[in-house]
């Protein structure tokens, strides 16, 4: 082989790798415009429920500076209580009777006032029920205990009326099927606009579901949310 067949061989072995590094090049410029090529959205899904657990505790005090005189009126309150919620249709295994809670105000070394009563005891009938209707049907009722000479506490924020949703696995899918495609509804506007067609779903989360009253006024109307974020792939 001569000086000049080997120059050409050398120059075409060169020019071959300059080829083949080009393509390669070009390959890898492609993947990475091609993995930038996404969009992000965020799908939201909204939905109002009714709570279907009520949780109601019936409060009342009794105050005195005899002991088994206290209790003894605390059991005939006790006993009208329950009486008015069965005769309402609240059920015996919705209902529990809590043990008095005494305050001992003479024993409390931190006061320093004159008290007319030495014992101050706080009582409390629970109802937890399913008949959420029922009970704020009764809440709005529970004046009919004060004609019976029961004094019922209101407004102790120990003891607030507390209403649930506990169905929330039974709408999960839905929703999240909702706020996918709310994201790809986003998306395939953002695509239109610039000008691309929508591809496949790149990354998806889910964000957390929350469960928060309407309102300060309704907290038996729930509103369920949830916000999933998407990329998809945009193409040409």
């Amino acid at each position: 082989m001569n000086k000049s067949s080997s120059i050409i061989i050398a120059s075409a072995l060169l020019a071959l790798g300059l080829f083949l590094l080009g393509i390669e090049v070009k390959s890898g410029l492609n993947s990475i415009s091609d993995n930038q090529r996404i969009v992000t959205v965020r799908g939201l899904s909204e939905r109002e429920v009714k709570a279907n657990k009520v949780t109601w505790p019936i409060v009342s005090k009794e105050v005195g500076n005899d002991l088994p005189s206290i209790y003894s009126n605390i059991e005939k309150t006790n006993t009208a209580i329950v009486s008015f919620l069965k005769n309402n249709g609240i059920q015996e295994s919705e209902i529990a009777v809590n043990a008095p809670q005494v305050l001992d105000l003479q024993a409390d070394r931190y006061s320093s006032n004159n008290v007319p009563f030495r014992y101050n005891v706080t009582n409390v009938v629970v109802v937890t029920s399913s008949q959420v209707d029922k009970v704020r049907e009764l809440i709005e009722r529970q004046t009919e205990l004060l004609k019976q000479g029961i004094a019922i506490v209101a407004g102790d924020y120990q003891y607030q009326t507390v209403y649930e949703f506990t169905g929330l696995n039974a709408i999960k899918p839905e929703m999240i099927a909702d706020a996918t495609k709310n994201a790809r509804e986003a998306a395939n506007k953002f695509a239109e606009d610039s000008q691309s067609e929508l591809g496949k779903i790149k990354t998806a989360s889910q964000g957390q579901f929350s469960i928060e009253d309407r309102d300060q006024y309704t907290p038996y109307i729930k509103q369920i949310r949830v916000v999933s974020s998407i990329q998809f792939y945009l193409k040409d």
